[in-house]
């Protein structure tokens, strides 16, 4: 694919590395010479310095012959206008992220559609979303929703107490035969390796392992791994970032009881304005003594989201000290992505890779409806929806020449989510939950097309 990225910040380049991995024919464009000499001597992508809502620069680009024009730039109004200007001058699909959520909420009476924006992203409510699905499912540390729930991914680091510790996989399927969820990816503890497991793999103490269920498998999981569903009610979130402001937004449209801390007191004072529901303190979240005078032993949740990564997370183990419940913390660095687990936070959150996972499935061969990236893990989990035509359509799951470093984890039919094992016949509509290496993704990509 030839795809066109304007803006070299923290999205655009992170996009332009992960795509430049998959040998697509990337160009990246900035007004800033320095952003583009650190993307052009660490990529194998083109560059291009300029206006990326220059008629003669998208020219340049090539825009005419691109299948995918995204734009990532700081201003909304750039973003927007180079979609509609790309897709005039003949590229296939565009992607405008945007912080004014406003766009996507008023469908009905603009249609982005008509003026060449074909989808709309904003990095931070993405990050409210994430946050909001794993205060709903507490006790585990990565979560994502397919179908709105039809099917969930959950990722949970097994304790020693959990009955299936020490057990291969079609050994705890025995013993466990009405179990309503599917392994579908571990890393052992102390190591960089993703395991797809199959029959034979054990279950080790402290294993990462992300499984697919129903809503009613997630019960199951809870009491197989030893976790405690934790009801989460009062919550504290450090920094009025937009992430911030969105997150406690959602969060009292669901009746929680939110504080929020923000050290500007301008910033402060406005979002006392837009929060009438939410406790507001002008302070410094970093002050250990704030911390204690506004009662965060009380709190059940404590979400650190300011624009920097250490004080995130410096204040969630100041939290996790005081044993909350749940701790999360927004992070810039993907490198601290290794660390969570050993340094105590529950979760760590990184725009830059939601943003990216969103947009991912737009590359991907088949039609993809929803695609995440697992946390720290070599692994992919596809949607894929299956057409008349596909390899798969009409196959029972044993007989397809599935490549080992590939699982199926569920099937939504008809709006329910099903777990589906090796008797399970697919059919056209279906849609499947695909876990895969990347070095599996181009057979699955074929097996979906």
């Amino acid at each position: 694919m030839k795809i066109i990225i304007a803006g070299a910040g923290e999205v655009g380049f992170h996009l332009a590395k992960l795509l430049s991995y998959e040998s697509q024919d990337i160009t990246l464009i900035d007004c800033a010479k320095e952003s583009l000499a650190y993307a052009d001597s660490h990529l194998d992508i083109r560059v291009l310095k300029g206006d990326a809502t220059s008629v003669s620069v998208l020219q340049d680009a090539q825009v005419e012959k691109s299948d995918l024009v995204i734009g990532v730039t700081a201003s909304e109004t750039t973003n927007l206008l180079l979609c509609m200007l790309a897709k005039q001058m003949g590229c296939k699909r565009t992607i405008a992220r945007i912080s004014n959520t406003e766009f996507k909420k008023n469908k009905d009476i603009v249609d982005l559609k008509k003026l060449g924006i074909d989808e709309l992203i904003s990095p931070e409510e993405l990050a409210a979303t994430e946050i909001q699905l794993l205060l709903n499912q507490s006790a585990f540390n990565d979560t994502y929703e397919f179908e709105d729930g039809a099917l969930i991914m959950v990722g949970v680091s097994l304790p020693k107490s959990a009955p299936f510790v020490g057990k291969m996989v079609k050994e705890a399927a025995r013993v466990f035969p009405k179990l309503h969820f599917m392994p579908i990816a571990l890393q052992r503890t102390g190591t960089q390796y993703t395991i797809i497991p199959r029959g034979d793999t054990v279950f080790k103490e402290e294993d990462q392992v992300y499984f697919i269920t129903s809503k009613k498998g997630v019960e199951e999981l809870y009491k197989l791994t030893g976790m405690v569903k934790k009801d989460i009610k009062n919550v504290m979130i450090l920094g009025g970032s937009k992430v911030g402001f969105k997150t406690a937004r959602d969060l009292c449209a669901k009746s929680f009881n939110v504080k929020l801390i923000e050290s500007k007191k301008e910033k402060a004072f406005d979002l006392s304005d837009d929060l009438p529901n939410a406790l507001i303190i002008n302070g410094d979240g970093r002050n250990v003594e704030l911390l204690e005078e506004e009662n965060l032993e009380s709190m059940d949740a404590f979400i650190a989201v300011t624009g920097n990564s250490e004080t995130n997370i410096m204040s969630c183990l100041v939290a996790k000290s005081k044993h909350i419940k749940k701790t999360i913390a927004l992070v810039e660095n993907m490198d601290y992505f290794q660390l969570s687990h050993s340094i105590g936070i529950d979760t760590l959150i990184n725009k830059k890779l939601l943003a990216a996972n969103h947009i991912f499935r737009h590359i991907r061969k088949g039609e993809v409806v929803a695609m995440t990236r697992l946390n720290n893990l070599n692994a992919e989990i596809l949607e894929f929806i299956v057409k008349p035509d596909s390899a798969v359509n009409g196959k029972i799951i044993k007989e397809l020449d599935f490549p080992r470093d590939a699982t199926i984890g569920g099937v939504i039919q008809d709006g329910n989510g099903i777990i589906a094992l090796g008797d399970f016949k697919i059919t056209q509509g279906d849609r499947v939950v695909v876990c895969c290496l990347p070095s599996a993704i181009p057979k699955i990509e074929k097996m979906f097309l």
